[in-house]
């Protein structure tokens, strides 16, 4: 799993980058054709693995953990601003929460789950290494949505 880790990390830096290289009026900015935006695909990655990994699977008994959950989570839309503070913050967070999901799976928190299946996929995940390989799909999908609006924004 070690792997999987590093490359949910790796992924998500290559995110940052991509948002380091916008102005914070670009990642606010909906592109034609699109109902969210760069900052609210790489919220929704945050919060989604958070939920995924722990709420979805029994380990917390509601979402209110999740920092930022009801901005950016499924059936959510852009709705203010988001300022320089809150990017940081989720910067920090896309990272933060990956090494604790990892702590936490090292320490065995994720040895006996609840089963769920996604509502995406259709996908039936009965353990934590199958939840993180979905996640990595998702964030995968948010990632290319925000290329796709990147390319819109710097026409």
């Amino acid at each position: 799993m070690d792997g999987v880790f590093k490359f949910i990390i790796d992924a998500r830096k290559a995110f940052i980058e991509l948002i380091d290289g916008l102005s914070i009026e670009d990642v606010n900015r909906i592109p034609e054709g699109f109902n969210n935006n760069i900052i609210w695909n790489f919220g929704h990655i945050v919060v989604s693995t958070q939920t995924l990994s722990y709420v979805r699977t029994g380990i917390w008994p509601d979402k209110q953990q999740v920092k930022f959950v009801h901005a950016y989570e499924k059936g959510s839309r852009p709705s203010y601003f988001v300022d320089a503070a809150e990017i940081d913050e989720l910067k920090e967070l896309s990272i933060t929460t990956i090494l604790k999901i990892e702590e936490d799976y090292k320490k065995g928190l994720f040895d006996k789950i609840q089963s769920y299946q996604t509502a995406t996929y259709g996908a039936l995940l009965q353990d934590i290494e199958a939840v993180l390989i979905t996640s990595i799909g998702h964030d995968s999908l948010h990632f290319g949505y925000a290329q796709a609006q990147q390319r819109i924004i710097r026409k």
